[in-house]
């Protein structure tokens, strides 16, 4: 029996014509192809002639600035480049820089480890060995805010899914810190100070730490900080051990949930060889990656975090912290970083298969990032000296799908609704005008005349207007499907407008 629910034929058919259809989304590639990967070009990290390994590498967030991608370096230089620059296949690194590169300025006089956009790709933050992070308008290359407050080496950052004004820090000194660029207390040589509005110190304390003085206690560093989808939880990861930590913005004494590779992590030399490098999450929020100095990457459902990892990954070497994992972001693959000059993909759902591997380099892969608009691309440094682009293709299509990360809309084209506009307005005048647009390969030699008066006219724009009544009851409908459903665990990411807001801290219970 038909679904009742289900339109006929042909309402798709109008609506299509009409207002444009839905695409469905589909992953970057296809699922069973074999991935190809594609140097594009090589930059060299180098200024004024001395090369420097780098230690971040972000591509712009937005659509509008997506070819352009930032560089930090050990010497704390940060350098814009243009990844659709059209590089010649002959030319050296040091040749790519000098025609590639759009601005290099110096934002630290230290290591930049981390660097962030926000604020639609206008600003970038920087996060330094200096103890400081920096906000920098990358068009003047000036420096709007400077974050004071941490006591250790800023290892990692994460600003806030939808305000921009609000992130999080994690440092060397044990510490995570939360930020609002509004709030700016003091002023020096047009530099804003920004003081953290919280601060929670010993998130990630080893056993061993309570034994030694605590001017030696280094191995308690925070190496990674997320920001979660539902703007209220951020997941921090440290070096002692391999534990997650989830902690409510609202409440920040303790975290409410603590995730796990190893269910029996009790022995203390065990904890400190295998700390967490760093996590990174998908454009949705549901999934998330830790890299661990267990040389494997463990990905985690994060509304069944009491499960543990749903799968693991290998291939990889992580000898050190500088080493770096990412999850593409519409969930379908992971890109690392590893010790063996090489960068690694695997497949999410066949983690059993080998990974891809990305050769080139010739010292320790250490940053990647994947672009979150030209689909395929990705970028890779190394302690070579050099940043390299590279175009992730498969075997069955050289052209990239489309993404699932933004759902995609197909309507007339310019042209097409010009000439639709225009046939409108003549129908009243010339009733007995021919359709060009009617089919005339389903009467093979005869082509019938199709007549228009206004009244017609005004009945297909009530039809017009009947397709669209039934556009709106079918999102209605999808609203009620048990994905959005009040209990499910779902809601928490997507949660319908009627009900009130839930948090991933209402599916686990609160450590008193």
């Amino acid at each position: 029996m038909e679904n009742s629910r289900s339109r006929s034929v042909f309402v798709d058919i109008g609506l299509r014509e009409l207002n444009g259809f839905r695409v469905r989304k589909r992953p970057f590639f296809f699922a069973d192809s074999e991935l190809v990967c594609r140097e594009i070009a090589g930059v060299a990290v180098e200024h004024d002639g001395d090369r420097t390994p780098p230690l971040a590498v972000s591509f712009c967030k937005g659509s509008r600035k997506s070819q352009l991608f930032a560089v930090s370096d050990e010497d704390g230089h940060v350098s814009l480049f243009n990844s659709n620059h059209k590089f010649d296949s002959s030319a050296t690194h040091q040749e790519n820089t000098y025609n590639a590169r759009l601005s290099d300025w110096v934002a630290h006089y230290n290591a930049v480890f981390d660097i962030s956009w926000i604020k639609g790709d206008s600003c970038l933050l920087t996060a330094s060995g200096d103890q400081t992070i920096k906000v920098w308008d990358v068009e003047e290359n000036k420096c709007t805010g400077v974050l004071i407050g941490h006591t250790g080496t800023v290892k990692s950052m994460c600003s806030h899914p939808t305000r921009s004004d609000l992130l999080v820090s994690g440092s060397r000194d044990g510490c995570f810190a939360l930020w609002d660029l509004r709030c700016k207390s003091s002023s020096h040589k047009e530099e804003f100070c920004i003081n953290y509005t919280g601060m929670v110190k010993g998130a990630h304390l080893s056993p061993l730490s309570k034994r030694i003085r605590r001017s030696k206690a280094a191995s308690s560093s925070i190496t990674s900080v997320l920001y979660l989808k539902d703007e209220i939880t951020i997941a921090t990861a440290g070096a002692p051990d391999s534990a997650l930590k989830f902690w409510d913005t609202r409440k920040l004494k303790v975290p409410f949930a603590q995730a796990s590779p190893q269910p029996d992590s009790t022995n203390t030399k065990e904890k400190r060889a295998h700390g967490i490098v760093l996590l990174s999450q998908d454009s949705s929020g549901t999934l998330l990656t830790a890299s661990c100095k267990d040389n494997r990457i463990y990905l985690y459902n994060i509304l069944q975090l009491d499960k543990g990892p749903v799968q693991s990954f290998s291939g990889c070497r992580i000898d050190s912290f500088f080493v770096r994992t990412m999850i593409s972001p519409d969930g379908e693959y992971i890109l690392s970083g590893s010790s063996d000059g090489n960068a690694y993909i695997w497949q999410v759902n066949k983690p059993q298969v080998d990974p891809t591997i990305l050769k080139g380099h010739d010292s320790e892969v250490t940053a990647v990032d994947w672009s979150s608009s030209e689909i395929g691309k990705v970028a890779t440094a190394s302690d070579d000296f050099t940043v390299r682009l590279w175009n992730i293709e498969n075997n069955l299509c050289t052209a990239a799908s489309a993404s699932r990360v933004k759902r995609r809309v197909t309507a007339l084209s310019n042209t097409e609704a010009a000439k639709e506009r225009l046939e409108i307005n003549r129908e009243p005048e010339s009733p007995q005008k021919h359709s060009s647009d009617d089919g005339d390969d389903n009467n093979d030699n005869q082509s019938m005349p199709i007549i228009r008066t206004p009244e017609t006219q005004r009945k297909k724009t009530s039809l017009s207007s009947s397709l669209s009544l039934s556009a709106s009851e079918e999102d209605k409908t999808c609203e009620r499907t048990p994905e959005t459903a009040v209990d499910s665990p779902l809601s928490v990411l997507h949660p319908p407008s009627s009900v009130k807001r839930r948090t991933i801290r209402d599916y686990f219970l609160v450590t008193p």
